[in-house]
């Protein structure tokens, strides 16, 4: 696993806020800017996504322990696709059909956690 970047420190330190719709999602520019603060991570059809690898099946159920922790507490919530040792994470806006800072909030946050692990 990468060490976060200083600024995904810095995103993992907001909270997300409650978002109902009404707002745009966030322009290009503004999201290729936030990528750059998460490595590994990739923008593809509105979403944020990451596919972290595991030695095993247990580790790999930590992380999706450790997400609905984020999840709960953020309540903010992604798309999980779990297989036996990759968790693939994929975070959007449902609300405003696009992407929020809250998904760069989240996904700092797992990055932040991971890296505590090493």
């Amino acid at each position: 696993m990468s060490e976060p970047t200083e600024q995904a420190q810095d995103l993992s330190q907001k909270h997300c806020r409650p978002c109902e719709g009404g707002v745009p999602p966030l322009d290009q520019q503004t999201i290729d800017a936030l990528l750059k603060r998460l490595p590994e991570w990739r923008y593809y059809k509105g979403r944020i996504a990451k596919t972290f690898t595991f030695r095993n099946h247990y580790q790999t159920l930590a992380l999706v322990n450790a997400i609905a922790w984020i999840s709960h507490r953020e309540n903010h919530h992604p798309v999980l696709e779990v297989a036996y040792n990759t968790c693939e994470v994929r975070y959007h806006t449902h609300a405003i059909g696009g992407l929020s800072e809250n998904d760069f909030i989240c996904a700092a946050k797992v990055e932040k956690l991971l890296s505590a692990e090493e």
